[in-house]
């Protein structure tokens, strides 16, 4: 069994109209993909969460329902100080969303300023891979950040391999260039890179998929996927295959886009962890986005993802691109 942990932040999630009916439950982006995980893999992946929460009620909440859903909590450290953050989705007649948040001061901010992050430091060096987004360091103090990408440095020249979702945020860096500085460090070591086009198109300016392939080669990244909305995701090894383009096929009864990159990762790092080959692992990472972004909110319930044919291939979706 590998073992996976994925640090990152979960907030409480309002959905709803500004002053209207709100549904509360919680979200954020590797939380999302640890519990989609959890839910595609089942036990043939040991998923570690590693992040902090508050003692009040709701963060006692979040932790009795990640552990249900088979999420291991053990490092998800406690601060007496602080709470969950809070951000309210509101959404487009499309299904597009926009965000408002209430993040500053909460508990994952501080996670690596906590007096047993230490320990939880030293058993990352046991897993078989740690997964980052580029939000679970842009919310981080600067000081704070930095000792993380060190970290992340160092248990890659262990062995431990790294994934990195790009996951842009402008909002959450000083400016671009804060953001490009930290993730080009962090590319350096990355052994699976999971980008989007449209961050990747704002944040670095690239104009082609071939131009963000050929910069993410010089950075050091040892494969890509390459996510591409509605046409599907380019996959690339740099050191032995020729890009692969894997179709999806395009949803029109999208209801809530929030979680379609998170559980396609979630998706593509199941199959991946398990031994199954890059197209497979895409496929599932489609099928699951498939179907969560037919939903309102960041994690719907288990019972829509119950019925997901995870071993069904379509090997009329395979091209190649030069």
């Amino acid at each position: 069994m590998k073992r996976l942990a994925i640090i990152g932040e979960c907030m409480i999630e309002l959905s709803g109209s500004p002053f209207g009916a709100m549904q509360q439950t919680y979200g954020g982006d590797s939380l999302n993909t640890a519990v989609y995980l959890a839910r595609t893999a089942g036990k043939s992946v040991n998923i570690d969460y590693v992040s902090a929460l508050g003692t009040d009620a709701i963060s006692e909440g979040m932790l009795n329902r990640w552990q249900a859903e088979g999420v291991n909590t053990r490092y998800v450290l406690k601060d007496v100080t602080r709470q969950p953050g809070l951000y309210l989705i509101q959404l487009d007649t499309q299904g597009e969303r926009t965000f408002l948040y209430w993040r500053n001061q909460s508990a994952a901010r501080y996670l690596l300023q906590h007096n047993e992050f230490p320990l939880v430091a030293d058993h990352l060096s046991e897993v078989d891979m740690v997964y980052v987004s580029g939000i679970s360091l842009a919310i981080l103090p600067a000081a704070d950040r930095q000792q993380l990408v060190d970290l992340l440095q160092t248990l890659a020249s262990k062995g431990v391999e790294i994934a990195f979702d790009s996951n842009y945020r402008p909002a959450l860096w000083q400016d671009a260039q804060e953001a490009r500085d930290c993730y080009q460090q962090i590319l350096t070591y990355t052994d699976l890179a999971l980008v989007t086009d449209d961050d990747e198109a704002t944040l670095w300016g690239d104009t082609s998929s071939q131009q963000i392939m050929l910069r993410l080669q010089k950075s050091g990244v040892k494969q890509v996927v390459l996510k591409m909305g509605e046409i599907g995701c380019l996959y690339t090894d740099f050191n032995s295959e020729t890009p692969e383009l894997i179709k999806t096929t395009p949803v029109t009864n999208v209801i809530d886009t929030t979680s379609a990159g998170d559980s396609f990762n979630a998706g593509f790092l199941a199959g991946y962890l398990t031994d199954k080959s890059p197209r497979e692992s895409a496929l599932q990472g489609h099928q699951l986005a498939a179907i969560v972004i037919q939903h309102k909110g960041a994690i719907i319930p288990t019972s829509a993802t119950e019925s997901i044919d995870y071993n069904a291939t379509n090997n009329s979706n395979k091209e190649t691109t030069q």
